[in-house]
């Protein structure tokens, strides 16, 4: 019983994700092994629930069929679960979390390694990527990232808020010089960051009481949020990043804020868990966990 959970679960993250390359970087494996994963459940369902393409599968009438009560059975299980849990009080069970993958490296997994060490009797699973997820139907416990949910049945906690900061490193600056205005960077190489299967060429800038947004250009795009540190942080342009992503970086000279006066872009970071009439434990608990974490000041890197 447990395995075939277990399928339904890596089902749901399939269909979630939209492609089976997706899947397997969500879910730490190679697209080979979630192929194989996938045609052993057709094989014992004796029925084909995707169309497979190069870049894509597609449900068959059978799959959105068979998709459907998966997620309702999951759903079910869960609730379940918590049910029984209420009685415990205490959190135990498995956590699934995805979040984006520099701001998870760095900030979340020694998070969720404390967390694990209070808590022995919860086993965690980290998704690093920098594609949204479905918490409901992508098989999470928590998703986190910069664009909240606008699904029904999804509650919202605002982790953090902040800005998006143009930078680049010093060495760049002083080959090409320092943007004073935002058109300005129509002479610059400006590190596109891509998201989904959106291009992100336009970024906006505080202009008079409004704001304006500018066409950017340059060599280099990436799916990457870490990628994108990479360039910047090499000399290669500059690039438009979330404060919380480069503050160690900014504070020791390795990049440099440029526009500041034009800044208008503020973000937060969410996170999302489904709404149940009966919240498992383990994710109650660990939200406070997050969000104490997140609170405490962090320590002044030694000189």
């Amino acid at each position: 019983m447990a395995d075939e959970i277990s399928d339904l679960r890596l089902f749901a993250a399939m269909v979630a994700a939209g492609n089976l390359s997706a899947a397997a970087r969500a879910m730490g494996s190679s697209p080979a092994v979630m192929s194989r994963h996938l045609t052993a459940l057709e094989n014992r369902l004796g029925v084909r629930l995707v169309t497979r393409t190069s870049r894509r599968f597609d449900l068959t009438d059978e799959g959105a069929l068979f998709h459907e009560r998966c997620i309702g059975i999951l759903a079910q299980i869960d609730d379940a679960e918590a049910e029984a849990a209420q009685g415990v009080g205490q959190p135990r069970g498995s956590l699934r979390i995805s979040a984006p993958l520099q701001w998870g490296r760095r900030v979340l997994a020694p998070i969720i390694a404390d967390f694990s060490a209070e808590f022995p009797v919860v086993s965690a699973h980290l998704v690093l990527t920098d594609t949204s997820l479905d918490v409901v139907n992508g098989g999470l416990d928590v998703a986190i990232g910069a664009v909240p949910p606008q699904a029904s049945g999804v509650i919202v906690r605002k982790l953090l808020s902040g800005r998006r900061i143009v930078c680049a490193a010093p060495r760049y600056l002083r080959e090409r010089g320092i943007p004073a205005t935002p058109e300005d960077l129509k002479d610059h190489d400006c590190i596109r960051l891509v998201t989904g299967h959106q291009d992100v060429d336009r970024w906006s800038f505080r202009d008079g009481d409004g704001v304006s947004t500018i066409d950017i250009r340059g060599k280099l795009s990436t799916t990457s949020t870490e990628v994108v540190n990479a360039w910047v942080l090499a000399g290669h342009g500059i690039a438009s990043r979330a404060e919380w992503d480069i503050a160690t970086e900014l504070e020791a000279g390795r990049l440099v804020p440029c526009l500041e006066p034009y800044w208008s872009d503020p973000i937060a970071l969410y996170a999302s868990y489904a709404s149940r009439r009966h919240l498992p434990p383990r994710i109650r608990v660990f939200m406070d966990f997050l969000a104490a974490a997140i609170a405490r000041p962090v320590p002044a890197p030694r000189p």
